[in-house]
């Protein structure tokens, strides 16, 4: 089950964070993203939430992203993590008004 929010802050990235632990996701099945890459990396590290790589989108998308714009890397990890291309689209529009996505991919 995927569930996906967004958040303004890393405070409320946390409270969510929280919620969703009792609810049984393990840290390792949720991601958050930012537009500005050091602040995803750096509430990523702060709140211990996963980091989408190769595992979850594959080598050959994971190396296309390297040369990607910063919309269309955070829309394929966006995918990755688990949304559909819609879903990963309308996201990535709430990044770029600053707020932070939350999604949580639980594989049953």
């Amino acid at each position: 089950m995927t569930i996906k929010m967004t958040v303004e802050n890393a405070l409320q990235a946390k409270a969510e964070i929280d919620k969703l632990a009792t609810q049984g996701y393990d840290h390792d099945d949720i991601y958050i993203f930012a537009h500005d890459k050091k602040r995803q990396k750096d509430v990523t590290d702060a709140l211990d939430t996963e980091s989408v790589g190769m595992k979850e989108q594959g080598f050959l998308d994971s190396m296309k992203n390297m040369t990607s714009s910063r919309g269309d890397e955070l829309r394929a990890k966006m995918e990755g993590a688990g949304l559909s291309k819609q879903e990963a689209e309308e996201y990535e529009e709430e990044l770029d008004k600053g707020k932070l996505v939350i999604i949580a991919n639980k594989n049953d």
